[in-house]
């Protein structure tokens, strides 16, 4: 379960044995929620948010959080799902200290 992001409190992973799209799941406290990343010709067209069975979806002043951190690191998201996923290299979690 390589974490990939740390972000005040939030954390931004991907399971191992992941299948596509590209999404990322989000834990905010003891809640969860799953982000799906659309993208067409290369460009993040949308990101649709979707519950995890068994688990308290993020609330929806989370889900906003989570989802303008995944529209400002979208590319840095793919970047790493390609580098596991496609290329099986290790990554790295990057802890960002700054809001935006």
């Amino acid at each position: 379960m390589p974490k990939i992001f740390e972000y005040f409190g939030f954390i931004f992973y991907f399971y191992s044995n992941e299948h596509e799209p590209i999404h990322v799941h989000v834990i905010h406290g003891a809640k969860e929620s799953i982000f799906d990343l659309i993208i067409m010709n290369g460009e993040l067209i949308d990101i649709f948010a979707r519950e995890k069975k068994g688990v308290d979806p993020l609330s929806e002043k989370d889900k906003r959080t989570a989802e303008a951190f995944i529209r400002k690191y979208h590319k840095n998201i793919i970047e790493k799902w390609i580098k596991f996923f496609v290329l099986k290299q290790m990554i790295r979690c990057t802890n960002i200290k700054k809001k935006i």
